[in-house]
This record gives structure tokens, C-alpha cells and sequence, in this order.
């Protein structure tokens, strides 16, 4: 009896254990066991060298204790307010621009002939180095962030977009126009469905670039942000608070990554599989 009842509970562990979210949750908090580990092994080479001693507050213990001191003081939600704000602001404009020229792109041959050369030069300046452009061209740091957002997070859009339309069969275009289909209707009914995954795929490539972009530009001018609050921790020499800080901008990068990466498998043609 006992027997039994131990085979039909490992049967049960065993099938859990098959799960695929089971599976994905084991490798992820392995692999983030492990990067603890080494932080803290770092920590401890760090605490017990004379020469890198002022530095112990970088350790794994000091940063996990600045959490509830910086959430009580609500620095880290003003931080992510304030970020968060931009963020969604030049991901919004990347996203209005970009999905129509590129669905201009992917029907259009004159018109993706005429761009492509102009868009893959501008496409290359680095966001950044628009800085010095864009302090003088508006008139407070927000509006400056999230152009700099903006113009680091239109490409990846434009080129998913074109590159998804170009794949579509040209044929669903002359059966949607046959049972008589208006450009509104190809737009809405055939176009945006087919393209709706590589749209996200975009917008995914373009959230990781848009957040990289974002914090270095709010080390300047801003008195408010997740990389303003870095800076101002490392003029404070509040070692802990600043790695506190580039823990929290990892944590939420990676759960906008993640929420992207569900709505793509929901949209994507191969999900059956």
C-alpha cells in the first residue's frame, strides 16, 4: 500500500516535473542561482582585499538590504514612474511611425526603393550622438529622452513590419479585392493579422534598444528616473543603492521582455507546434 501510493506520488512528481512552464521556471531560477553565487563569491573576494574593502557595499547582502530602504523611501517607484513614462512615450511615437512606413515599405516597391538607403544611413547614427540636437530643438529633457527613444526604437519596428508584409502571399490581396475587400478592409482583415508577429518581434527589438538608450540619457539634466537615481547614488557613494538600482532596471526589463515574448508565441503561425 504504501508502495503504491509512493509510486503514484513520484508518477505525479515526475509528470509535473515534465511540464513545460515547470521546466522553464527550473532552468530560470537555476540560472539565476548560479549568477547569485558568483556575485557572492565576488562580494566576498571584494570584503577580504584590503585594496577593494570601501567597494563591499557592490556585494549580493548589501544590495538585497537596500531594496526595502529605497522602496520606503519611494525612490524606486518615483524612479520607474518617471522612466516608465518616457519609455512608453518613445515606444508609442517608434510604434505610430513605424508600422505604416512599414507596411508603405512592404507594398510599395518605388517607395522601399526610394528609402531604404536613406533609412539605413539614419539608422546607423548612433541614438545618442542626437543629444546635443535634441536639447536645442525642445524644450525640456522629457521631451528630449523620449525623442532620443523614439528615434533608436522606429527602425526595428519599420524593418519587422516591411519584412513581415513582404512575406504575406500576394494572392490574399487579389482574393480579398475579388470578394470585393476596400483598402480599409485588405488593412484591418488581412494585412495587420498576417503581420501582427513580426509587428511584435519588432517592437521587442526595439524595447531592448529603447532601454538601453533610456538611461544613459537620463544621467543628464533630469532629476528623475532610474538613471538619474544611479547616478545620484554613485555621487553619493551609496554603493549598494546603485547596484540595488541596476538590479531593479534588469527585473523589469526582463518582465517587459517576457510579456513581448507571450504575446508573440500567442500570435505566432507556429504555436501549434
Amino acid at each position: 500500500m504504501n508502495y503504491a501510493v509512493t509510486s503514484a506520488g513520484e508518477g505525479g512528481f515526475c509528470r509535473l516535473m515534465k511540464h513545460r512552464a515547470v521546466q522553464s521556471l527550473g532552468w530560470a531560477a537555476g540560472g539565476i542561482a548560479i549568477l547569485a553565487i558568483l556575485w557572492l563569491i565576488g562580494g566576498y573576494f571584494i570584503a577580504n582585499n584590503p585594496t577593494t574593502k570601501t567597494f563591499v557595499k557592490f556585494g549580493l547582502v548589501p544590495t538585497l538590504e537596500a531594496f526595502p530602504e529605497l522602496w520606503g523611501m519611494g525612490k524606486i517607484q518615483n524612479a520607474l514612474a518617471a522612466s516608465g513614462f518616457r519609455l512608453g512615450s518613445g515606444l508609442l511615437l517608434a510604434i505610430v511611425i513605424g508600422v505604416p512606413i512599414g507596411i508603405l515599405m512592404g507594398r510599395i516597391k518605388w517607395f522601399r526603393d526610394f528609402t531604404n538607403s536613406p533609412f539605413q544611413f539614419v539608422r546607423m547614427i548612433s541614438p545618442l550622438s542626437w543629444m546635443p540636437l535634441a536639447v536645442l530643438v525642445f524644450a525640456t529633457w522629457n521631451g528630449s529622452i523620449i525623442f532620443l527613444i523614439a528615434i533608436a526604437a522606429v527602425w526595428p519596428v519599420m524593418f519587422a513590419t516591411a519584412a513581415g508584409l513582404a512575406k504575406v502571399d500576394p494572392n490574399w490581396f487579389k482574393v480579398a479585392r475579388n470578394l470585393g475587400a476596400r483598402p480599409l478592409h485588405i488593412l484591418t482583415k488581412v494585412i495587420m493579422p498576417a503581420i501582427t508577429f513580426d509587428v511584435l518581434s519588432g517592437i521587442r527589438l526595439a524595447l531592448g534598444v529603447a532601454w538601453i538608450v533610456l538611461v544613459p540619457a537620463e544621467y543628464l539634466g533630469v532629476t528623475s528616473g532610474l538613471g538619474y537615481a544611479i547616478e545620484d547614488a554613485r555621487e553619493t557613494l551609496s554603493y549598494n543603492h546603485l547596484t540595488a538600482m541596476v538590479v531593479t532596471i534588469g527585473i523589469v526589463g526582463y518582465f517587459l521582455d517576457s510579456i513581448l515574448v507571450a504575446l508573440i508565441k500567442r500570435y505566432s503561425w507556429h504555436r501549434g507546434g
